[in-house]
């Protein structure tokens, strides 16, 4: 019944939404995506489609392996001393004007996200450099105000020329790095055009918010690609098309739940425990994601090299739930009343939904309420809420404990959004940060996420896969687990790999 309607509901849009005619393809690879980039200047991009296409535009200093630990990009490094650290650019490399990159762009770049005047989001991160110096055309020293291991994990933001900092280049718009592809031309929010420096082949990412547009639009040709953001119905549904090819690969991007520890009902372990409980995780992860998702224990995935694989998930027990909650006085004669936050989007609403009726049968009663974007996030960052839900997409390093977590990182010092604060957490983080290796830290960061799944101030939800759907044509494209765009440093159409 269910594929009958999907079915119905394409036709009938593919008759009132898009061209009977079909247009021969374009130049241009196609990529749809759900939401536009927001800012092409690394020193202030922090949404998730403009970290990504920055990747494409800005090559970095370092890079991660498979386990997320730091490896040479730009540059190599040595550490001269616990607090100083030497890295030295390797070959030849250009911004897409022609300018060659030298350790002067480099120390620009560091210096400006540092500078406080500069407001970068990032500067946060970089607060233990103390000093940036150029000791020749491809060597800089990093001096820091203490020790941390970590530090060239830190160094993963694109480089900008030095001169056009000085100019205060519009990079936001503008952007101009050394990566693969160089900016074209961005006529419209929903529509950004670049072009890839090996072969002049250029890429279009088109913004297309609705799943099921976004997938007629493929069907149709009009749009070449497409990765993730996709409701299990219409993902079935091209798997049926036989001219649509389907790709999908473990990923790491974690979803939560996240509690007010400052409101008067949410702060109580008793009930963040009992709504841990009730969330049939398992149920929701195949029916909406058709098992496209993995249970996630912590926010660190168990392959990271910091990741603790030993924890068990929070098991779904609606018995021990109602347990809990009787114990605080509430049960289904006598409900919890919470309110829950998301966003508009409509695959975010239907998780809320099934949420919703999953606690009513223990007892809690859920008021979700959605909201565009800017105002549901405007909410999470201030506190106005009880309980909500998001995702931390690409985390690399294990920093990000402190800057979500500790009891100093409250907004707008950091992303500890639920207000946080428990001294044993914080005596973890700091312990970890002050050993001297990864390897050492390893088991310290173990503990500490054994200490925040007893504490709940977030319950792990689950890791999405990451899924990527083309037409036949389109070859090379491969999936990063973060969700990266690499692969289209690589994609190609059919007939531009046949000539060559």
């Amino acid at each position: 019944m269910v594929k009958n309607l999907l079915q119905n509901t394409v036709l009938l849009l593919l008759l009132t939404l898009l061209s009977a005619c079909s247009q021969p393809p374009p130049d241009a690879i196609r990529m749809g995506l759900a939401s536009s980039a927001v800012n092409l200047d690394p020193r202030f991009a922090t949404d998730a489609a403009s970290t990504r296409i920055n990747r494409l535009l800005y090559q970095t200093l370092v890079e991660f392996d498979q386990s997320s630990l730091p490896i040479p990009s730009l540059a190599r490094w040595q550490q001269l001393t616990p607090s100083d650290y030497r890295f030295t650019l390797q070959g030849e490399n250009h911004f897409s004007n022609g300018q060659q990159l030298t350790a002067s762009d480099v120390v620009a770049t560091f210096q400006s996200i540092i500078d406080p005047a500069t407001a970068s989001p990032h500067q946060a991160t970089l607060e233990m450099v103390r000093q940036i110096e150029r000791v020749d055309e491809r060597t800089i020293v990093f001096r820091l105000n203490r020790p941390d291991p970590l530090f060239p994990a830190y160094l993963s933001i694109g480089i900008l020329p030095a001169d056009k900092i000085k100019q205060q280049h519009p990079f936001h718009q503008h952007p101009l790095g050394s990566g693969a592809f160089k900016f074209i031309a961005w006529p419209s929010d929903g529509h950004l055009q670049l072009e890839r420096l090996s072969d002049q082949q250029k890429v279009d990412f088109i913004t297309v918010k609705d799943p099921t547009v976004r997938v007629l639009k493929l069907l149709r040709g009009e749009i070449d690609l497409l990765q993730n953001d996709l409701p299990t119905e219409l993902l079935g549904y091209l798997k049926e098309q036989s001219d649509i090819t389907i790709s999908q690969s473990r990923g790491s991007n974690f979803t939560y739940l996240g509690f007010n520890l400052e409101d008067p009902v949410t702060s109580n372990l008793l009930i963040r425990q009992a709504v841990a409980h009730a969330v049939d995780r398992q149920t929701i992860i195949h029916h909406l994601f058709g098992d496209a998702a993995t249970p996630a224990q912590a926010l660190l995935p168990p392959w990271h090299w910091a990741g603790a694989s030993s924890l068990q998930a929070i098991p779904y027990d609606s018995l021990r739930a109602k347990r809990l909650l009787a114990k605080v006085g509430y049960n289904q004669e006598n409900p919890l009343k919470l309110t829950y936050k998301t966003s508009s989007d409509p695959f975010r609403i239907r998780i809320a939904t099934i949420i919703q009726h999953q606690l009513a049968e223990v007892g809690i009663e859920l008021d979700v309420r959605s909201f565009d974007w800017g105002t549901f996030y405007g909410d999470i960052k201030a506190g106005r809420f009880q309980l909500y839900s998001l995702a931390w997409v690409g985390i690399k390093t294990p920093d990000i404990f402190r800057y979500v977590f500790a009891s100093d990182s409250m907004p707008p010092d950091g992303a500890n959004r639920g207000r946080f604060n428990d001294p044993e957490t914080d005596r973890l983080i700091a312990h970890a940060e002050q050993q001297v290796s990864p390897a050492v830290q390893a088991p310290i960061y173990h503990q500490l996420q054994q200490r925040l799944l007893e504490q709940l101030p977030y319950v792990p939800l689950w890791y999405e896969e990451q899924i990527f759907a083309s037409r036949s044509d389109i070859k090379g494209y491969y999936l990063a687990e973060d969700g990266n765009y690499d692969g289209l440093k690589q994609v190609k159409r059919v007939e531009d790999a046949n000539k060559n």
